[in-house]
């Protein structure tokens, strides 16, 4: 079921195969049928006649198998216990005293003891929801999913990287799919990795070919000791079998400019040379052995980065301008500093169009971004190594630049980007909707959460028309080695310019201004292998439009302190609700999106709410905390670093899905007005969606 599982999360398709039953098991299907709506979700056409042909036996199975899957997509597969089980009536009615005391008792308790209220008998859920249809998908589809995944031209998610490994493991012959060039350094380390852990008959050959620098092997290395391939942090390499550091060594061997590369990591090589043993493959491998004494010894070795500095340091931009013009890449992301600091600009520019061709697709988007809202004014906002919990937000502008220089660099990129996608197979007609200008390219997945959909940090989600309130959820356990887990969601009212309003926590259940209201705080998470606890918070958003809000933010602190990644379980999702008292407090086919939190912090925005726009603006983002937090770890004591977050995520230029097709289309189609008659289609529901990040990242990217 595995397989499938990454097919229903990913294509909204299931695998099947025929069954032999002659006699259709009508009502047992549509009893299936029945029970999967509650979730959410509906059988196309063609799944309905497939299951026709099985026994009751086969159609047992695939619901038990089924089931687990689909309430794991929407966060069903926990019981959800809130302090108030009569939420939010009985929170909006009470009598603050009362909310007051309870809320002392529980704390005096440890989190045990919980108001006495009995749980009145709800009304149905009228509202209509939309359900996903699943419908039957090819096994051809999950090695096209495996090349998109490993074609990627930018890094992936945690969750595509357990794709991947899961369909290494489960497909039969995978390994005969890897491409044979993987440009993303990153993605080519971990595909290495999975092929030197898992393929049935190792050849250093398979891999060879994604290996060209020293700094290449040393992301590898990492890759098979578990570290950070963005290289941002330092890893602690593992202890390499015989066979790993023979292959490790003999494709440092292969690499050109060795010395020159290992000494722009001098550290971590050294490190990484005590765990490789290099000595002992002195006489087959001199090179090796000479390139890690020089680094061990100190010796002075000349690289690029300090002949670049030093040209730069002296003024000689025509000497920098041939180092640059060395490394394309390099040159596009100091583009904008050799402008403003040589006075040649004809000079730097006829220097890049010499080289843009040579440029990745991904850094050239990002340069005709930026000369795009060069002069903005704006602030400028920019993630190191894509970490959003280390977002900066720099209020000092660039130095004003000629509005035509900035255009002609547009224009450079836009020319290299035309050229280059030439080279693709034609398009023909290509419809591309309007909804494709609010989500973003997926530039880079990394840090990325396991959510129901896959959607790019910045990008914009429009809600249902019928919906009045939002209802955001978390829900947790305690530590399996028994510590107490206390997590705490919150929500932050902010106007059109982020200034505080009011904000919706353990420490103010409710506000009638914004009709908005919380479940009430629990202090104790159960045990790990218990069923949980967790907390709602509702806001209704004509009121919070009504009374001049404008951003709501939902947060999630772990005031017991311990890192979500440490935890057992917890996760958080939000509902769209038409009638907040209507249907049970947490409805499965309402869930428009859940998240585990997983990240190294103990603080998380997930989502901010644009109520006049109506629109989701996915954040997916950690708050980097520091000093110390005399009220504990909570939103009165982070106000300042979320208002800066959220306004950097809010107010951020990044290229979107729109331009980057766009572009495409330029260079090998031609548009068309309805979606209808075109030949390829981009659209949140059909054709191409912008969750499909798989898609995009490898076959629009490249």
């Amino acid at each position: 079921m595995m397989l499938n599982e990454i097919l229903i999360r990913r294509k909204n398709k299931i695998l099947l195969k025929k069954g032999v039953q002659d006699t259709p098991n009508k009502s047992y299907i549509v009893t299936i049928m029945k029970n999967i709506e509650v979730l959410g979700y509906t059988f196309s056409q063609d799944v309905y006649e497939c299951l026709e042909t099985y026994s009751k036996e086969e159609l047992e199975q695939f619901y038990l198998d089924l089931i687990p899957v689909l309430k794991a997509q929407r966060g069903a597969d926990v019981k959800y216990c809130p302090m108030y089980p009569n939420f939010p009536k009985s929170v909006m009615d009470e009598y603050e005293n009362r909310l007051y005391m309870n809320a002392i008792v529980h704390y005096w308790s440890y989190g045990k003891l919980y108001p006495n209220v009995r749980k009145d008998q709800r009304l149905p859920l009228f509202e209509e929801t939309k359900v996903t249809v699943l419908s039957l998908g090819k096994e051809e589809e999950l090695i096209e999913l495996f090349k998109q995944l490993a074609n990627a031209n930018t890094s992936l998610s945690q969750q595509d990287k357990e794709d991947l490994s899961c369909m290494f493991e489960k497909i039969p012959g995978i390994n005969q799919y890897l491409p044979q060039e993987i440009d993303y350094k990153e993605n080519a380390a971990y595909i290495a990795k999975l092929y030197i852990e898992k393929a049935p008959i190792f050849s250093l050959n398979g891999i060879r070919q994604y290996f060209k620098t020293a700094t290449d092997v040393l992301r590898f290395a990492t890759a098979l000791s578990n570290g950070d391939l963005s290289l941002s942090q330092n890893c602690k390499f593992k202890s390499f079998s015989r066979k790993e550091r023979r292959v490790l060594i003999e494709l440092l061997n292969d690499c050109g400019g060795l010395e020159e590369d290992m000494a722009r990591n001098a550290g971590r090589f050294i490190r990484l040379g005590e765990r490789l043993h290099v000595g002992e493959y002195a006489d087959r491998y001199q090179r090796v052995y000479k390139a890690f004494e020089k680094i061990r010894n100190g010796e002075k070795i000349r690289t690029y980065g300090g002949k670049l500095a030093m040209a730069y340091e002296k003024k000689d931009f025509v000497r920098a301008l041939e180092l640059l013009k060395e490394r394309p890449g390099e040159f596009a992301r100091r583009l904008d500093y050799t402008l403003r600091e040589y006075h040649n600009s004809t000079e730097v520019l006829y220097a890049f169009e010499e080289v843009a061709a040579q440029v990745s697709t991904p850094v050239l988007l990002q340069v005709r971004e930026h000369f795009i809202h060069r002069n903005s004014g704006d602030l400028r906002v920019y993630f190191p190594k894509g970490k959003l919990a280390q977002a900066k937000c720099i209020d000092t502008p660039l130095k004003k630049m000629d509005e035509e220089l900035c255009k002609k660099i547009v224009d450079i990129c836009d020319n290299a980007l035309v050229e280059h996608f030439k080279k693709n197979e034609p398009m023909g007609k290509v419809y591309v909707a309007d909804s494709m200008k609010n989500y973003l390219v997926p530039f880079n997945q990394r840090s990325a959460s396991k959510a129901v959909k896959a959607i790019v940090p910045g990008s914009r989600v429009s809600i249902q028309k019928n919906t009045k309130a939002l209802r955001g959820f978390i829900w947790w356990t305690n530590m399996k080695n028994g510590a107490r887990v206390d997590i705490d969601l919150s929500m932050g009212i902010f106007d059109e310019n982020f200034r505080y309003m009011q904000h919706i926590s353990y420490t103010n259940l409710r506000s009638h201004t914004f009709e908005a209201c919380h479940s009430g705080d629990i202090t104790d998470g159960g045990r790990a292998d218990g069923m949980g606890v967790s907390e709602f918070l509702d806001v209704d958003i004509e009121k919070a439009i009504k009374n001049g809000a404008r951003y709501l933010v939902y947060q999630v602190y772990c005031f017991t302190n311990q890192a979500f990644c440490d935890l057992s379980h917890v996760h958080f999702g939000f509902m769209e609700r038409e009638d907040v008292n209507s249907g049970e407090i947490f409805e499965p086919k309402t869930v428009k999106q859940k998240i585990n939190l997983t990240s190294d912090s103990k603080a998380a925005i997930p989502v901010i709410f644009d109520c006049v726009e109506r629109k989701v603006i996915w954040c997916d983002m950690n708050l980097a905390l520091t000093g110390c937090r005399l009220g504990g770890n909570n939103i009165e004591s982070n106000l300042s670093s979320v208002e800066l977050a959220c306004y950097c995520m809010v107010h951020m230029h990044k290229p979107t899905i729109y331009d980057l097709i766009q572009l495409h289309v330029k260079a090998r189609g031609s548009l068309c007005d309805k979606a209808e008659d075109a030949d390829v289609v981009f659209d949140e529901e059909v054709g191409i969606t912008p969750f499909d990040t798989e898609i995009i990242m490898s076959e629009y990217l490249a």
